[in-house]
Order: structure tokens, then sequence, then C-alpha cells
């Protein structure tokens, strides 16, 4: 069977459309990676060339990821992927990466290869289960940190009181970064660190990173906090007499048996 008939890679397409179609990921911006837990050689796939990666990775070595190129449209992902995405396989060393698939016009990982890793790093010291790291610019998430106080324990109980299941989806909150240069092993360092404590990660006047154990859960996550974005910028400038109260967040909490940040509530 080749790769591009196999479930994930499937799915993973899909991802890819949606997070265009929803207007996440406008022309090359935002990436997507996903962490194999099949031996590509199961669908023959060899080391076509190697790849520096700039930064030790040597945590992932021998792991094989799926992901998105540099300066890629999304809208092209699913039609085109052998020009569009990439296999790659970590090597023993985590100094570089060998190209199994993909990148068929001479292309390259995306430019925040180094910030994926990291994370992938980060998130399986956390949950050896989680597999995706997943970055986007959602029009509403991005536009609500203009206009918000980015610390994080405001910006997250914003999210809790604007919309009833945040608290069910991303009960421990969600980190903030300011915005940072792109690309860079700086920023990269900055995400990993706070997606040990978080699976949601903004980047002021950015994006947004999310990670997940399956495609389907990062995407919801980020989903999720793109809705509750939308409803409050939908009604910050109007006077508010309804919200989600911290009783009621509490309620929710223990309806649903999640653990969230007590000390992110008023």
């Amino acid at each position: 069977m080749k790769i591009e008939q196999a479930k994930f890679f499937r799915e993973y397409l899909d991802t890819a459309a949606n997070m265009y179609r929803l207007g996440w990921d406008e022309r090359n911006g935002g990436n997507l990676s996903l962490l194999l837990d099949v031996d590509p050689a199961k669908f023959g796939l060899k080391c076509k060339r190697v790849l520096s990666l700039g930064f030790d990775a040597s945590e992932l070595a021998g792991r094989s990821l799926l992901v998105t190129g540099t300066g890629k449209y999304f809208k092209n992902v699913k039609e085109d992927p052998a020009n569009n995405v990439g296999v790659i396989r970590i090597t023993a060393d985590g100094k570089n990466a060998e190209l199994l698939y993909g990148y068929e016009d001479g292309g390259r990982p995306t430019s925040e290869l180094p910030a994926h890793l990291m994370s992938h790093i980060s998130r399986l010291r956390v949950d050896p289960e989680n597999r995706v790291i997943l970055h986007c610019h959602p029009t509403h998430l991005l536009a609500m940190t203009f206009v918000h106080d980015l610390d994080e324990k405001k910006f997250s109980h914003t999210l809790w009181e604007t919309c009833t299941e945040c608290m069910v989806v991303f009960p421990e909150g969600v980190g903030v970064l300011p915005w940072m240069l792109c690309g860079t092993n700086e920023i990269g360092e900055a995400t990993a660190k706070k997606l040990a404590e978080f699976r949601v990660v903004v980047w002021a006047l950015h994006g947004i990173y999310g990670a997940g154990k399956t495609l389907d859960e990062a995407f919801g996550l980020v989903e999720t906090v793109e809705k509750a974005a939308q409803l409050y910028l939908l009604t910050a400038h109007l006077p508010r007499k309804n919200t989600i109260s911290d009783d009621n967040l509490k309620e929710i909490a223990e309806a649903f048996g999640v653990k969230y940040r007590a000390d992110f509530l008023n």
C-alpha cells in the first residue's frame, strides 16, 4: 500500500484542507506536523536526501513525522501532497532528518520545524500519546490578541466565561507569548516551555499552537478556542448583562470531572 492511501495520511490532508477552508491558514501561513506511529518502511519509503535541523532533536531520534513544507500553500496540500508535505525521520544523532517522502520539487520542511520538534519533545514528556502539533492563524483569536490583556490568567478566564465547553476542552487554560520573531529557535524554545503546562499556546499578534493525541483532538481544541474568541469579539463592546460565573465554571468542571487551573478563577 502506498502511504497516500493510509488512513492517517488521508486524515492529515483533510485536516490541512479544513484549516484552509476556515481561513486559519492563508497562503503558506501555518504548519502541521504528525508524529507517525507506524514505520515508514511499511510503505517502501527510503531516504531521498538528508536535511540539517540546526538544533539537537535527539529525544526524537528514529521517530518519523509528516509535516508541511516551507512556503507551501495550504490550499494545495490535499491535491498535491507529494510537493507540499513530507515525511522525515530524525537521525540517531538528532542533528539531521532523512527525507523519506515528499518535497519533490526540492522543498524543505516548514521554517518552523524547530518549534514543532521542540513542541513534540515537550508534549511527549507530559503525555507520550501526544502526536500532533498544529500552528495556524485563526482570525478571531488573532484579533483578540490586539485588544485583550495578554496575561494568561485573564486571557484564559475570558475564554472560559464566554463559551461553556471551554472549561471542558482546555481546563488548564491557555499559555500566552508576546510577539516574537517566527521561524527561530528562540520562539520554539519559548513555545515548548509553555506546552509543558498548556496544550494551547497563543502567539500574540500572530496565531496559535495546539497539541493533541490525534488530528481531530488538536483541531477541535483550536476550533473551540477560536469560537470563544469570536463570541468575545462579538460582545466585548456591548454592556454585558449575563456571563458564565466562576461558580458556573466550577460546576462545569465538577460535572465533567476535569482538573482545572483554580488559580485562573477570579
